[in-house]
């Protein structure tokens, strides 16, 4: 019987060796900014309740209507998803541990999401985020907070504020005033229903906040003279919003009010902004967040205010690729050249011992020939493979070395080669460790 290929599933990829130094190289990133900020890592579990993500999200969220990938549980009949998005999983976890209790707190994750979308350039259907979150905090200065945060880590990994990305700012008000504007909106839009696509005309009575995010280029004139929120915004809110960006100003960071920063949730409020560049087309949006004071209550918690954001890893990573910025390749700091598979057990001890004192090292080791025999490749092919790892150097275990008790050190990037004594290993781990 044939063998069957089986591929990974569309829009769901291996990240390979190639590539997930990059990823690391973020990783350890992101985990020196939040250190920087005081902000501790939460890990949520991939699969959730389907219930926490419709009463989260809202059930008229294109989110919860068409990209979630849910599922019975075979075992017991739960109705269970993949998790779209984390803040939703972050708050419960936060109620059901009474992490509120003595403190606010302010908390970070990494990990997959799960969107059941048409797969396209940094958009997947299994995709990666990082993110965010201070709960318990309700003044303007944390929302400020927030966006120095994800500023600070944009400048971590290389970024210019202005050539590389842009801030975006608005307010969403309270849930009073977006009753009010959403009556306004949705009578605009009637008086205009026969400029509305499919889309819009369903969204009308559900969402209608959502058509002022159309990409539908015939509708652009339309939403742009449609009522702005921000108009509609009240004395508190509009001095919850000139705070946050009075702060950022004394900061240095440069910002855009748009009046037309939307939000596919429903339990965000006040504050809300994203971070774009221009240099990955149609999905410039690279990072976005804003205040949900409401969401603790909608889950079943004691009311708490909180804001966050997340990003998207995946066209972080673009965006580095396009911009030519370096990340990190990994490299071995040294490659242990061993002629004779015999000195094996009088060399690995002391390759363990480089690797104890906190000196990188790969060992060449041997392959298998057509009748079963192990055999060690050339001096010249091991040279070859020691260059093309990566190491500074090679470090030599052959006959004469040995006979010597000693090993010799050869620069792979130019340089000279030496010889160290093998019973005083300080010397060696001096020299490759400096």
């Amino acid at each position: 019987m044939s063998s069957i290929k089986i591929n990974a599933i569309k829009g769901m990829n291996d990240i390979l060796p190639d590539t997930s130094a990059q990823w690391e190289w973020i990783e350890e990133k992101v985990r020196t900014v939040m250190a920087r900020f005081a902000y501790r890592n939460i890990r949520t579990p991939i699969v959730e309740s389907t219930h926490l993500f419709v009463r989260g999200l809202g059930d008229v969220t294109d989110i919860v209507e068409k990209e979630m990938y849910s599922f019975e549980d075979k075992m017991n009949g739960d109705a269970l998803t993949l998790r779209p998005e984390n803040t939703a999983g972050v708050v419960r976890a936060v109620i059901e541990h009474h992490l509120l209790y003595d403190a606010p707190r302010r908390l970070y994750y990494m990990g997959p999401m799960f969107r059941h979308e048409r797969p396209q350039r940094g958009r997947y259907r299994q995709f990666h985020q990082i993110g965010a979150e201070a709960l318990g905090f309700g003044g303007a200065e944390m929302d400020a907070e927030m966006i120095l945060l994800a500023d600070s880590l944009w400048r971590e990994l290389g970024f210019k504020q202005g050539a590389d990305y842009r801030l975006e700012i608005g307010s969403l008000g309270q849930s009073t005033e977006r009753k009010e504007h959403r009556a306004a909106l949705i009578a605009y839009f009637e008086r205009h229903a026969e400029q509305l696509d499919a889309e819009a005309a369903r969204r009308l009575h559900t969402n209608p906040l959502r058509i002022l995010d159309t990409k539908n280029p015939t509708m652009q004139a339309l939403v742009e003279a449609a009522p702005k929120l921000m108009d509609y915004l009240g004395e508190a809110s509009m001095r919850h919003f000139k705070t946050v960006t009075s702060i950022l100003e004394a900061h240095g960071i440069e910002y855009t009010i748009n009046p037309r920063l939307v939000r596919g949730m429903d339990y965000y409020n006040l504050t809300v902004f994203e971070f774009v560049t221009p240099h990955l087309g149609a999905q410039g949006t690279i990072c976005g967040g804003g205040r949900y004071d409401d969401l603790m209550a909608q889950m079943g918690g004691k009311a708490a205010p909180a804001v966050g954001w997340a990003l998207g890893v995946e066209r972080v990573l673009e965006l580095l690729k396009e911009l030519k910025l370096h990340t990190h390749e990994p490299a071995p700091d040294v490659y242990a050249v061993i002629p004779d598979i015999e000195n094996m057990p009088r060399v690995m001890p002391l390759l363990q011992a480089l690797r104890a004192a906190g000196v990188s090292v790969q060992m060449h080791a041997s392959t298998i020939d057509p009748e079963g025999r192990t055999a060690m490749a050339s001096f010249k092919s091991q040279f070859k493979r020691a260059d093309t790892s990566g190491a500074r150097f090679a470090l030599v275990f052959g006959a004469d070395e040995l006979a010597d008790n000693s090993a010799s050190v050869k620069s792979l990037r130019g340089g000279d080669q030496q010889t160290f004594s093998l019973g005083h290993l300080d010397a060696l781990i001096s020299f490759l460790k400096n």
